[in-house]
């Protein structure tokens, strides 16, 4: 028994990603004020900001930013914090948030298609 409670504390990491690469390629993505973002709003203990040791925010070029985190942290509260910058920086009407995998979120344009109909119509 003390083997899997010695386990199940490690096993409490969590790791996300977000990737924002195809925006940032683009220009219309801030990585910097995304981190900056994350890092004042993420809350630990009730208290947003203070981060302390149980949360990393690292961003890893004009490609993604990695939350990693100790304490018990979900994705979807990481997946909320992300659309609420997109709405701040008025992104949200051209960028979605979709999960590309178990522990990660990409970041895409929305597929605006034209139809040819308007065109068509006499």
């Amino acid at each position: 028994m003390v083997k899997a409670a010695a386990g199940k504390s490690s096993a409490t990491k969590h790791k996300f990603v977000v990737d924002y690469s195809r925006p940032a390629g683009d220009g219309v993505f801030d990585g910097a004020a995304f981190e900056k973002y994350l890092h004042d709003r993420i809350k630990v203990d009730g208290k947003p900001g203070q981060l302390g040791e149980n949360v990393k925010i690292t961003r890893n070029g004009d490609t993604n930013v990695t939350v990693t985190s100790s304490i018990p942290l979900s994705k979807r509260y990481l997946k909320y914090l992300t659309k609420k910058f997109l709405k701040k920086n008025s992104l949200r009407d051209w960028i979605r948030v979709v999960a590309s995998s178990k522990d990660s979120y990409e970041l895409r344009f929305y597929n605006i298609q034209t139809d040819g109909a308007d065109e068509e119509e006499d």
